[in-house]
């Protein structure tokens, strides 16, 4: 009979793959960015994600076993948006907007996969393992609310332009109307808060 150990050591070798496949996409994605400030979250989150592949290793030796991958099909489905919407949306004034839309996506997974670990680890009796769990969490959770807030800093209002050809937006009337309006206030309501 499979155990809560077997779910665990599972998902940790999903994760693994996972954390694995974004180290080789994140730098595709800040290529395709053209918002320095997105470029820079992103560049910073692949380091993060570089520690993370490292503190999976950490994990997998604290429960005695070798680390290893299972091909993560969730977070290839999600990697392979994002690479559509860099092709699909290149030049474009929605491309970060786009692309912050993507990312995210993968966090939300990342965040509801080391949700469970984290808590099984506990369960399982590994707190040093728990702890590392933990520190990705944090991690994850942070990435995300960037990359929420760079979207409406910036982003977000950047996909209502328009190119003129030159490189620069011009929005006509009703754009400018839309640019200078707040969204309303449910689209700015707080996110619930995922426990752990």
């Amino acid at each position: 009979m499979k155990t809560l150990k077997d779910l665990f050591m599972g998902e940790l070798a999903d994760m693994y793959d996972a954390e694995q496949r974004i180290v080789k996409a994140l730098p595709k994605m800040a290529k395709a960015a053209t918002c320095e400030k997105l470029k820079s979250a992103i560049l910073a989150h692949l380091k993060e994600t570089e520690g993370h592949v490292t503190k999976i290793e950490q994990v997998f030796q604290l429960f005695d076993e070798k680390a290893k991958g299972k091909t993560c099909k969730a977070t290839i489905g999600l990697l392979e948006e994002g690479d559509a919407v860099a092709t699909d949306f290149k030049g474009s004034p929605a491309i970060n907007a786009g692309l912050i839309s993507a990312a995210r996506r993968v966090e939300h997974y990342e965040i509801a996969s080391y949700c469970c670990l984290h808590e099984w680890a506990g369960l399982l009796g590994n707190e040093e393992a728990a702890g590392l769990l933990q520190e990705i969490l944090e991690e994850e959770k942070a990435a995300n609310e960037t990359l929420k807030e760079l979207a409406r800093a910036k982003s977000n209002e950047e996909a209502l332009g328009e190119s003129n050809g030159n490189g620069t937006e011009e929005a006509n009337g009703s754009e400018k109307l839309r640019r200078s309006a707040r969204p309303v206030a449910a689209a700015r309501t707080p996110e619930p808060a995922l426990s752990h």
